[in-house]
C-alpha cells in the first residue's frame, strides 16, 4: 500500500484543506496484477485479476462478438467506482447523511478545438462526461464538498496525471 504523503502527489491545488487531509490519508494499491488472455483471431479477451474473473470484447459494429465488456467500459466502470467509493468513503468519516451515489459516466472523441479549457489545440482528444448523483439529506455545502472530493479518487487522479507505461516482452522459456 501506497500513502499519499503531500499535496503535490495529488493533482491541482487544494481549495479546501479538509479535502487535502483526507486526499493525503487514502492509500493505493501498487500491488495489483492482471493478467488478460486473448487468442490470434477475434478481440475477445479473458481476465483474471486475483479471484476474478472478467471478459473483454468489442461490439459486433466493431468487428467483435459483444462477449465482454469493452477496454472504454473498463476504463470507465473503474472511474465510476474509484469516484463512488472514495465519496462514500469521506462521507462515512465525517459522518454525514449520504445514502447513495450514483455515477454515470461516457466517453467520446471531440476535437481539441471544441475544448476552450484543454492545453491540446489539433487533432483530437478523448472526453469523459461523469456526472454524480448524491443521495441522502446533505447540505449544499457537504454536497459541494463531496463533489470537489470526485476528482480526487486515486484512478482520476492517475488518469490526469503523467502515465509512464513500460512495455516488454516476455519470452517462453
Amino acid at each position: 500500500m501506497q500513502t499519499i504523503h503531500s499535496r503535490r502527489e495529488a493533482r491541482g491545488s487544494p481549495k479546501n484543506p479538509r479535502v487535502w487531509s483526507f486526499v493525503e490519508g487514502c492509500t493505493t494499491n501498487n500491488l495489483s496484477h492482471v493478467i488478460v488472455r486473448g487468442g490470434a483471431t477475434g478481440f475477445a479477451q479473458k481476465i483474471q485479476i486475483g479471484s476474478h474473473r472478467l471478459a473483454a470484447d468489442e461490439p459486433v459494429e466493431s468487428g467483435g462478438t459483444d462477449t465482454g465488456l469493452s477496454p472504454y467500459d473498463l476504463l470507465l466502470a473503474a472511474l465510476g467506482s474509484c469516484t463512488s467509493m472514495t465519496i462514500s468513503l469521506y462521507a462515512r468519516r465525517k459522518h454525514w447523511p449520504l445514502e447513495e451515489v450514483t455515477v454515470s459516466l461516457s466517453h467520446s472523441k471531440i476535437y481539441a478545438v471544441d475544448c476552450a479549457e484543454c492545453e491540446t489545440r489539433e487533432g483530437k482528444i478523448d472526453r469523459i462526461e461523469r456526472e454524480v448523483q448524491l443521495i441522502g439529506s446533505l447540505t449544499a455545502e457537504q454536497r459541494s464538498e463531496l463533489m470537489e472530493i470526485a476528482d480526487k479518487c486515486p484512478v482520476h487522479r492517475t488518469l490526469t496525471s503523467e502515465i509512464n507505461i513500460r512495455t516488454r516482452e516476455k519470452v517462453n522459456s
